[in-house]
């Protein structure tokens, strides 16, 4: 399994970028899965459906499935500090990529996702002069960068060009479990 992240502020493009890099990787015959981090309090489950009614009434874990998907919620008693590395343990092994999006900070390989026109692209500092794990770059403005880099430079618009770039440097990518502690029970 190869993992990489998508890193950057809200609006910069993350979402969009991910949802057209997917398409261009399964063209290419890759599995790909998606580790999105999300705020407190969201829900994936409606009031009034059965798996809604199941956690209401307390179940830790509801598994719901048919023939086509399996979804599952877990409720935590207490507050629980997952890392991205609990997340990545809990999907199928036999997806090719792990496309992260919103864990700005971990330990991985990631994407930056740069929007430098904009009103607030002067309050938004870069993060890859300081994080030695942002691998390349994705901005608006490839010719107006904060710092100069040596790291591969794409345009936002470049899906191909970083889907091409992801496949032909995939052994950087390739994730092994074994080295992050995943005790979270």
């Amino acid at each position: 399994m190869h993992v990489i992240g998508f890193a950057g502020y809200s609006g910069a493009g993350k979402t969009t970028l991910v949802e057209r890099l997917i398409p261009v990787l399964k063209r290419q015959g890759q599995r790909v899965s998606v580790v999105k981090h999300a705020h407190h309090k969201f829900d994936v489950d409606h009031p009034g459906k059965d798996s809604y009614r199941h956690r209401e009434a307390g179940a830790f874990e509801v598994v719901v499935a048919s023939d086509q998907r399996l979804a599952l919620m877990r409720e935590f008693e207490q507050p629980a500090q997952l890392s991205v590395h609990h997340l990545i343990a809990e999907l199928y092994e036999g997806v090719d990529w792990v496309l992260v999006e919103g864990f700005k900070h971990a330990d991985l390989w990631k994407i930056e996702v740069l929007r430098q026109s904009g009103p607030d692209e002067d309050a938004r500092p870069a993060q890859y002069p300081d994080d030695t794990f942002v691998a390349a770059l994705a901005t608006d403005r490839p010719d107006a960068l904060p710092e100069p880099t040596l790291r591969p430079v794409f345009h936002l618009d470049d899906v191909e060009g970083i889907a091409r770039w992801l496949l032909d440097n995939a052994h950087r990518f390739d994730y092994k479990a074994e080295n992050h502690e995943l005790s979270f029970r």
